[in-house]
């Protein structure tokens, strides 16, 4: 084992354990700041494949705009603790064993392939994970899926707004 494979899955584990204790846990606050780790071990292994600008763009937007709106948003609106116990749907449990079964296993598939391991890595250009080459593949090729993303945030940003202020004027 190499010492890029032990990085590898001691941050997976890590990713992997902040991702369930976000969900888990019953502070919104608490899940934001898991999400937070996890967005850091995720810009960690992002540095692991040799790309330093999507790490370092990462940790900028979503570990701190994005979690800085989500924050402002949990604040704004009250919701720290949210009550777990009377809105469950009875699918829910099920459906979430069978998927989280389904990743184990192809998790399982791939870490017993042997070919993939014992393969070398393809050869990367020189600017691979430039900005520049980031910037033109991003708005050429996914130009549409980038304005839809900005619309959508967009639109996000807005629904918060509107349900604040509909929750104001009910306490008047």
């Amino acid at each position: 084992m190499t010492i890029d494979l032990v990085l590898f899955l001691g941050l997976t584990l890590i990713a992997v354990a902040a991702a369930i204790a976000m969900i888990v846990s019953r502070n919104a606050v608490y899940s934001a700041l898991f999400l937070v780790l996890n967005f850091l071990t995720v810009a960690t292994l992002y540095l692991l494949l040799n790309a330093a600008f999507i790490a370092v763009v990462q940790i900028t937007v979503y570990a701190g705009a994005i979690m800085v709106l989500f924050l402002f948003v949990i604040m704004l609106l009250g919701t720290e603790r949210e009550s777990l116990d009377g809105g469950r749907i009875r699918w829910q449990m099920p459906l979430a064993i069978v998927l989280g079964l389904g990743i184990a296993g192809e998790l399982a598939y791939v870490l017993m392939r042997n070919d993939a391991a014992q393969r070398p890595l393809a050869d990367l250009s020189a600017g691979f994970g430039s900005p520049a080459s980031i910037g033109r593949v991003l708005f050429s090729e996914y130009l549409v899926p980038f304005e839809v993303t900005s619309i959508l945030l967009l639109v996000a940003m807005i629904g918060a707004i509107v349900i604040t202020r509909m929750q104001r004027r009910e306490t008047k």
